[in-house]
Parts: C-alpha cells; sequence; structure tokens
C-alpha cells in the first residue's frame, strides 16, 4: 500500500468536523499525539495525529476551538482507535476531550503476545514487522511552538503512517496463535481503568517505607497524601514539585507542629513552604487528634524470608508456562500480583488469585498457579 509522505493539516473547526465524519467510516484509525509536560501535572496537548492508511493527518489543539466531533469519533464503538503504548495519550484525550477513547488496540501489548517482545517501542516495531526505519530525533521536541518544524511534522506523520499496516499484520499473527481474544481483553482494560475514579484516600499507601509507620502516623500521611494529590491537580503543577513523598513522609513520623519544625524536613521546595505551612501544620494536627476509630490499618510489611519457597515456585511455574507459549512472563503476571497470591494464604491459608488472573490469564496460568500453592517444592507443575 502506497501512503503519502505529505501529512494533511487541520487547524480549523470545519475541517476537523469534515475529516471525523469521513473517519466514522474508518473500520479502524490510527492514532498517536504529541505533548508537554515538562512543568504541568497535565499534560498539554501540541498535536493528534490520526492516519487512516493512506493519509496523515495532523491536528492542531492550539487552533481548534470545537472539538466534538473529534470526541464522537474517539467513542465510536464501531470503530477501532490504534494506538502503541496508549496510556499517555489516554490522558492527554481525558484532558483534551474528557473522554476515553473506546475501543482501542495497544500495539505495543499486541506485539508482546504475537512474540515481538516485551514493551518494544513503536520504532523497532515498524522495523521488525515492516522493515521499514522510522525516525525519533523529535521525541523531546517542544511541540507547544508554533510553526513546527519540517522534521517535527515528518517525525509526527511517520508516528501512524505505517500503523494501520502494521495492525493488519498483528491481527493475522494473533488470529493464527489464537490470542487476539486476550489482547482485546487487555486493552479493553485499559479503558475500564481509566474511565475508573480515582481514589486519593489510597494515595499513601504507595509511598515507600509507609509499612513501617504506625497507624496514627499513617492517619497524618494518608491526609497528607490527599492534599498533595488535590492540590498538584488544582495548580497544575507536578507532584513532586508541590511535595515529595519522602517528605511526606518524614512529617507523618516526625509531626512539626511548627514553621520551626516543618522547615527541618528535607527536600520540601521554599515555595511549598512559603505557600502551605499552616496548611500543612493544620493537617498534621488535625489527623494526629484524629478519633481512634478512623485510623488506617498498618500496612503490609515486605515479604519474610519464609514466604521466598512459595514466591520462587510461583515465579518458576510462570517462567516455564511463558517459555512453552513463548511469551514475555510478564505478559502474564505482575510483580505484586505474585505477592498478593502469597498474602492471601496467611490467613486461614486458602489462597486465591487476583482479579486480573480469573479472566484468560485462569486458563492459561492461574489453575496451575493454585496447584503450586499447593505444594510450592513440587519442580514438576505441568504448563497448561
Amino acid at each position: 500500500m502506497i501512503i503519502s509522505t505529505e501529512p494533511v493539516w487541520i487547524a480549523q473547526d470545519h475541517e476537523l468536523a469534515a475529516l471525523c465524519e469521513r473517519l466514522h467510516q474508518q473500520a479502524a484509525i490510527a492514532v498517536d499525539t504529541e505533548f508537554m509536560r515538562t512543568d504541568t501535572f497535565y499534560p498539554i496537548a501540541g498535536l493528534i495525529q490520526i492516519g487512516d492508511g493512506k493519509i496523515s493527518y495532523l491536528i492542531d489543539p492550539l487552533t481548534i476551538t470545537d472539538f466534538s466531533s473529534l470526541r464522537k469519533l474517539m467513542l465510536d464503538e464501531n470503530v477501532v482507535k490504534v494506538l502503541h503504548s496508549c496510556s499517555e495519550d489516554i490522558e492527554v484525550f481525558e484532558r483534551l476531550l474528557d473522554v476515553v477513547p473506546s475501543p482501542i488496540f495497544d500495539t505495543q501489548i499486541a506485539a508482546a503476545f504475537a512474540g515481538f517482545g516485551f514493551s518494544l517501542g513503536y520504532a523497532g516495531l515498524v522495523k521488525a514487522v515492516l522493515n521499514i526505519d522510522v525516525p525519533k530525533d523529535e521525541t523531546r521536541s517542544d511541540w507547544l511552538q508554533r510553526p513546527l518544524s519540517a522534521s517535527q511534522i515528518k517525525y509526527a506523520a511517520l508516528d501512524v503512517a505505517h500503523m494501520l499496516i502494521v495492525y493488519g499484520k498483528l491481527l493475522q499473527i494473533l488470529k493464527t496463535s489464537e490470542r487476539l481474544a486476550w489482547v482485546k481483553s487487555d486493552c479493553a482494560d485499559l479503558v475500564i481503568n481509566a474511565r475508573k475514579s480515582e481514589h486519593y484516600e489510597e494515595a499513601y499507601q504507595k509511598v515507600g517505607f509507609a509499612w513501617k509507620l504506625r497507624p496514627a502516623e499513617l492517619a497524618i500521611l494518608r491526609d497528607l497524601c490527599i492534599w498533595r494529590e488535590v492540590e498538584s491537580r488544582a495548580r497544575d503543577i507536578p507532584r513532586n514539585r508541590l511535595i515529595k513523598e519522602s517528605s511526606l513522609f518524614e512529617m507523618a513520623r516526625k509531626k512539626p507542629q511548627d514553621a520551626a519544625h516543618l522547615q527541618r524536613i528535607e527536600d520540601i521546595p521554599s515555595r511549598t513552604l512559603r505557600s502551605d505551612t499552616e496548611t500543612l501544620i493544620e493537617i498534621i494536627r488535625n489527623s494526629a487528634s484524629a478519633d481512634a476509630t478512623n485510623l488506617p490499618a498498618r500496612l503490609d510489611a515486605p515479604l519474610a524470608p519464609s514466604d521466598a519457597p512459595l514466591l520462587k515456585a510461583l515465579k518458576r511455574y510462570v517462567r516455564d508456562t511463558a517459555e512453552v507459549l513463548n511469551l514475555p512472563p510478564e505478559l502474564l503476571i505482575r510483580k505484586k500480583e505474585y505477592e498478593a497470591i502469597v498474602r492471601s494464604g496467611m490467613k486461614g491459608g486458602v489462597y486465591t488469585l487476583p482479579e486480573r488472573l480469573l479472566g484468560w490469564r485462569f486458563e492459561v496460568i492461574g489453575k496451575g498457579l493454585l496447584v503450586v500453592t499447593e505444594n510450592p517444592v513440587l519442580d514438576d507443575v505441568e504448563p497448561l
């Protein structure tokens, strides 16, 4: 198929509306975004690329004022949106359009299931599938500048020019190997998870070494983390630009009660100290005096050495199964899911699987993992 090397620039509302009207007739479209996120919490869209398999369209979000047609296209369930490593692109569309595109087909996920390796970059995938070199020298460009340079325009256009051809090749491989349903399931999960409401109340659980804190200290950390999540979004600045997790941990542990003590906590930005000292001290005081019934439970400590045999046995089983299937083990199970299985049996001795392993993964590795938990010293649990 001949693909035009000259992209079409879409800068007016009526041009975007006309393009989207045509694209509703497509079974699939290639989609990519370019954005800036150096000093902001939210990504700032600099360019949106769409390919129909023949032409690359470059949509300028800095001049478009009516995105309703693009929003409708992104939600058209009859048009598959083909992206590569789409998590950041989804954030761009959430911010710009207030929607999560659906359905999506992530070619990075598909490539792993098709045997091209785990977490393969787009340029590497195009090279592997089509033997075409895609330049990546404009990755860190300023996408908010106007006009864009010729090399930026070429780079942006090529990011979607070959994507639908790659998509077609991957579909063929996945249908032959009977793994297309797995890919579609994982891609659907990306949409579901992106649409879930954020729970700031659980942010403290991700802070390093939070498991060392007592419930009263965890209450302080929880409330400080909620404040950081809310304020970083409200001010549109990165979390660490507002305050680092390590500083929040020390504040929860040391409980500073005045400005002088707060200033002794390491790595708190001077701007935050100037504007938020009173607020932070108030949060600490209020959290420290909270009713005992509102205290969070202690977090799980790292697994003990006595858990190592079972953990190793689970990993060995997945590794052997992945080798038989010619798949990366990381595609089948995540590190935290191993730990969740081990922890599930600590009370009562009945092991259970995380929810993600109850879908198509249950038949592939889930059943075998439960067999391993019954006798982790066995070396002969056969891949299912």
